[in-house]
């Protein structure tokens, strides 16, 4: 039986918490450690796992339990000492992007994991999102021909859900470029390799941290213009909408997360429109606090797979620590230049 904790258990905590109620048998695997800050996100969790021990703290848990794996699902800017304790410990982590905030704590992070050998992946869910995977393959295969360009946004109304309001302190969620865009950052990466040039442009609050940031991308054995789009809205009402647009020589494939069912089309150069099949292969519908996604699909496939990694003895590179490091380096460097636009702007 592999003994697992889950620190932090509201939106995405949660997420994780039902996933891995529904892979318990599956992958023989018992939830016997949670922690929160939050009273209200630890009743919850216990009705999923009643028999779980409960904590207000994470660093508790880690020091006072015996456990296989963990799950950091608290504000980004605790991941870091989280994960590196756990990794001090001999357990195996599954941290919430992005992995950290800091390039030094990078360094520490992969020291931590190559000293104490344990399997770490970062939740960088989107490449296990199946319009995702779709896309990457009709690049990869040629599908539909040549990519001539692509564009991608991540759209969410204003932040204001968090605990503490940690979203609008920029040192403890990176802004918009490490909290939301990273994602689009990482997926990029992910099928084109790291990038060769970006150029950004940006907005800000009134607080001057960066809400808004457009950044084109040159990669190397890519002949077609990229570019992605992150945005914290001024409105809080505005719903949460990812969504890409790719051309190709033969065809248009386009993703809209918020056209349920059909999330994704291909237009066709001879009018046609095909709509892919692309149902995930696990659906348990449910919201998530502040985000207006039903289905856990592409998480519970995200955690499966760290788990069927960690059976099989095998690193997960899909979503490895070194992957999700490799992406924050780059989003620090888009944060960089998306502020000093900003400045040169004001």
């Amino acid at each position: 039986m592999t003994r697992v904790g889950v620190i932090g258990v509201g939106g995405m905590g949660f997420t994780h918490v039902k996933a891995l109620k529904s892979l318990a048998e599956e992958m023989d695997l018992q939830v016997v450690a949670i922690a929160d800050l939050q009273e209200k996100y630890q009743k919850r969790a216990k009705e999923e796992w009643p028999e779980a021990t409960i904590y207000a703290e994470g660093a508790e848990l880690l020091e006072k339990e015996q456990l296989d794996a963990v799950h950091i699902c608290v504000p980004s800017y605790k991941h870091a000492e989280l994960a590196i304790q756990a990794m001090n410990k001999g357990i195996d982590v599954l941290v919430e992007k992005p992995a950290c905030l800091k390039e030094e704590d990078c360094e520490r992070m992969l020291a931590a994991k190559e000293a104490n050998h344990v399997s770490v992946m970062v939740g960088q869910v989107v490449r296990f999102f199946p319009e995702y995977r779709y896309l990457r393959e009709a690049y990869k295969n040629q599908t539909f021909g040549k990519l001539k360009s692509l564009s991608m946004q991540r759209l969410s109304g204003n932040v204001t859900w968090g605990y503490e309001d940690w979203f609008h302190d920029e040192e403890k969620s990176g802004s918009v470029v490490l909290d939301l865009h990273i994602h689009d950052l990482d997926f990029l990466r992910y099928t084109f390799g790291d990038p060769k040039e970006m150029s950004c442009t940006a907005t800000a609050y009134a607080s001057g941290m960066v809400n808004q940031i457009i950044t084109n991308y040159i990669f190397n054995g890519v002949d077609a213009p990229v570019s992605a789009e992150g945005l914290w809205a001024e409105s809080a009402a505005l719903p949460f909408c990812p969504r890409f647009y790719a051309q190709f020589e033969q065809a248009d494939v386009v993703f809209d997360g918020r056209e349920k069912p059909d999330t994704l089309k291909v237009y066709h150069a001879d009018g046609t429109v095909e709509k892919p099949d692309v149902k995930e292969a696990f659906s348990l519908e449910g919201g998530m606090q502040g985000l207006n996604i039903s289905t856990f699909g592409p998480y519970y496939t995200e955690i499966q797979y760290f788990y069927q990694c960690r059976k099989e003895g095998k690193n997960p590179d899909i979503a490895s620590l070194e992957e999700g490091l490799a992406s924050v380096k780059y989003a620090l460097k888009e944060w960089e230049l998306a502020k000093k636009y900003v400045e040169e702007k004001s």
